[in-house]
């Protein structure tokens, strides 16, 4: 492969397996992507599409051997109990820190406008999600804090809080215990499969409406 379609077959790779899109999104998304970059004369559609094809297929057999409950599924147990606890958890939150900081805000306004507070919040990005489906060494990091504090005794409670319900699912913890560094779960393998009748982890209305209740 030639360094353009590295960087293409990159892209491919971590949107099937990220599993957040139909095959026909992922499609239209990589042909953008194709198209932005001026690859358009050295990668062909059809090439793309056989990538995706070829791929997704591949995740299909091999999901057929996870164990269960998989990481992923672990994962969304655990922050769905964070947000039962009033902390704001989110999924794949943007493509950036600065992204998922964003997306923490627009929950926390939604919430406000619902008379709550949230006891602070979590999430990891896009990137973080990137190297949790690589096949050595694979780690999840999760960035936590609380809006509007500058309390460092309170953001290493947030911190302590999501330790104790990642742990208790079943996780092992990497943090030195810093307010300014993110958790790591080592040895965190991604395993999700799209599936068009599966939950939605990007319907962050769903959060508020968790935390509502």
């Amino acid at each position: 492969m030639s360094e353009n379609e590295e960087f293409i077959y990159e892209s491919i790779f971590n949107q099937v397996r990220m599993g957040f899109l139909a095959i026909e999104e992922i499609k239209e998304s990589v042909l953008e992507e194709i198209e932005d970059n001026d690859f358009d004369n050295q990668i062909s559609e059809e090439w793309a599409n056989k990538i995706i094809e070829k791929e997704f297929e591949k995740l299909v057999a091999e999901s057929k051997n996870w164990i269960k409950p998989t990481d992923t599924e672990k994962l969304i147990t655990a922050f769905e109990e964070l947000c039962k606890m009033n902390i704001i958890a989110l999924h794949s939150a943007g493509y950036t820190t600065g992204d998922g900081e964003y997306e923490v805000v627009e929950v926390e306004r939604s919430l406000r406008n619902q008379g709550i507070k949230s006891d602070g919040y979590c999430f990891y990005h896009e990137q973080d999600l990137a190297r949790a489906i690589v096949p050595e060494n694979p780690s999840l990091m999760i960035a936590f804090q609380k809006i509007d504090n500058s309390d460092e005794g309170i953001t290493l409670e947030v911190g302590r809080k999501v330790v104790e319900i990642l742990e208790k699912n079943g996780f092992q913890i990497n943090w030195d215990k810093s307010a300014t560094r993110k958790l790591e779960i080592v040895n965190f393998s991604w395993k999700k499969l799209y599936n068009a009748s599966s939950e939605d982890l990007l319907d962050y209305e769903k959060v508020v409406r968790i935390m509502i209740k």
